[in-house]
């Protein structure tokens, strides 16, 4: 099966389960709420987030740290997405080079291509397909999370500061706050690439916006998930893609590499006047 075709299948099952547990009901989750997805996942989640929310002052403190503990025991299957999307990104010239060389579109040069380009993810110790797997393991997840808040009843008609958790935020801080956080996790997810094109840099604005007027029409309960979410999605990026670290090593290789080079340069030249005497 090539590389495409494998890619295709991979995001088809992300569809299908996003279309799958977005079709799930919205009314009430209760003790009476049947089935599997109900009843053991979102029901368990509300009453985690319920007896949490009892013991550290309130809904909203019951959803920031409920939130915060998925986040954590998640770390470990983001922590290998990044690393398998970094070292990917270092692919991205020689995968490049590759297909300048083999830009020709007949069998024999795609084929060669499509070889060429499983040696270098092999030698890299690279899975295309791997970075994949933590995206819909954290899917259901964190749908579960966001449907136990958005179905409970009591966690809508809480207060957290200034909002009823039930109601929008009449001073549109959460939206705001939502919003930032997200261009502030692509803009550092994105400064760690060695080359940029026009998507990358076009997506780094277009979700904020996004985020920011879909949040304008959710409950508070569900901006300040969102806001306690992408704020550790930033604090996560630092500790495991930092950018400035990674740009850093970057020149420093290139630099290494460059003196190795011209040392060699030097060597030969010295090697010829050598053997001219």
């Amino acid at each position: 099966m090539t590389k495409k075709r494998k890619k295709i299948l991979s995001l088809s099952a992300v569809m299908s389960l996003t279309l799958l547990l977005a079709a799930c009901s919205n009314a009430p989750v209760t003790k009476h709420s049947t089935g599997l997805w109900d009843h053991y996942i979102v029901y368990n989640f509300s009453q985690f987030i319920i007896w949490l929310s009892n013991h550290i002052g309130g809904y909203g403190m019951g959803i920031i740290v409920f939130t915060l503990i998925i986040r954590v025991l998640l770390l470990p299957l983001m922590f290998y997405q990044t690393k398998m999307m970094m070292k990917t990104q270092e692919l991205t010239p020689k995968l490049k080079a590759l297909q300048k060389k083999y830009s020709s579109r007949d069998r024999e040069s795609m084929l060669k291509m499509q070889e060429e380009s499983r040696k270098l993810y092999k030698e890299a110790g690279v899975n295309p397909m791997a970075s994949m797997l933590p995206l819909i393991i954290q899917l259901p997840i964190m749908w579960a999370l966001y449907q136990a808040i958005w179905r409970t009843p009591e966690l809508k008609q809480g207060t957290f500061l200034w909002m009823q958790l039930g109601h929008l935020d009449q001073y549109y801080v959460m939206p705001i706050l939502a919003a930032l956080f997200t261009f502030i996790s692509s803009w550092l997810s994105m400064a760690s690439m060695p080359e940029k094109n026009g998507m990358t840099t076009a997506m780094t604005w277009f979700m904020p916006v996004m985020v920011f007027v879909m949040a304008l029409g959710f409950s508070s309960a569900i901006t300040l998930y969102w806001v306690v979410s992408n704020a550790f999605q930033v604090v996560q990026t630092l500790l495991i893609q930092n950018p400035f670290k990674i740009r850093r090593e970057r020149e420093e290789k290139q630099r290494a590499e460059r003196h190795r080079k011209r040392k060699l340069e030097k060597t030969k030249r010295r090697a010829y006047q050598s053997r001219r005497k």
